[in-house]
């Protein structure tokens, strides 16, 4: 390996590093399990693969049969377990896939910057940055899936929670999809899948739970 390409190396590695981390660093404003740290990493490691199948082929260059193709194909197909640990189902609802797909294009992109391939790299970030940002607006306008949570509210036994809770709800204009109820350390467990009239109404309806008599505590999210 020539000195000129050790100094290539750390510049596409540096590169893959920024890319990845604009992609993971939106996943961080979102709350994301996967975010900016595990975004770089994964695009930096992509692009040390593809350096290293480079620094193969031009050390074996004449002697053996080293393709980087192949280096680039595990990656891919390998990048797959990762992305399918962020993906999360509640009932009819899945989880994560998003971020899974912002995964498997980072590792695409970290491939790209570590074989040079530098307009790939940032053109797709670009894209991928650009659908995150814009087309979740456009879901939350016209699809609305954003509009579907779940939401854990834990209560005392008190048998008229459940309908002060949807009756709070409703005064917002939410609708409860599906709910579930069970018994934990002494109080009651409220598991509801809600679909949201408008955008942003998470710190009032939080508001309005917390108000209801007997509600001890709500999260966003299904617990355990």
């Amino acid at each position: 390996m020539t000195p000129d390409f050790n100094t290539l190396a750390l510049f596409r590695m540096a590169l893959a590093a920024v890319l990845g981390g604009a992609i993971g660093y939106e996943r961080e404003l979102h709350g994301r399990a996967a975010g900016l740290r595990t975004h770089v990493l994964v695009c930096v490691g992509s692009a040390l693969i593809m350096l290293t199948a480079e620094h193969l082929f031009n050390v074996y260059a004449g002697r053996a049969n080293v393709d980087p193709g192949r280096f680039a194909a595990h990656v891919v197909s390998g990048i797959g377990f990762l992305g399918a640990g962020t993906i999360l189902q509640f009932r009819t609802s899945v989880r994560g896939l998003t971020t899974a797909a912002g995964l498997w294009a980072a590792a695409g992109i970290g491939l790209a910057a570590g074989s040079g391939f530098y307009a790939g790299a940032l053109g797709a970030t670009v894209l991928v940055l650009s659908s995150l940002y814009l087309l979740t607006q456009l879901e939350w306008k016209y699809v609305r899936k954003s509009r579907y949570k779940v939401l854990t509210i834990h209560a005392d036994n008190q048998l008229d929670v459940l309908s002060a809770v949807r009756s709070a709800l409703s005064r917002y204009g939410v609708t409860v999809q599906d709910f579930e109820i069970r018994k934990q350390e002494g109080q009651m467990v409220l598991e509801l899948a809600i679909y949201l009239s408008s955008h942003h109404q998470d710190d009032e309806l939080t508001r309005a739970i917390l108000a209801v008599p007997g509600v001890l505590r709500m999260v966003w999210g299904a617990e355990g």
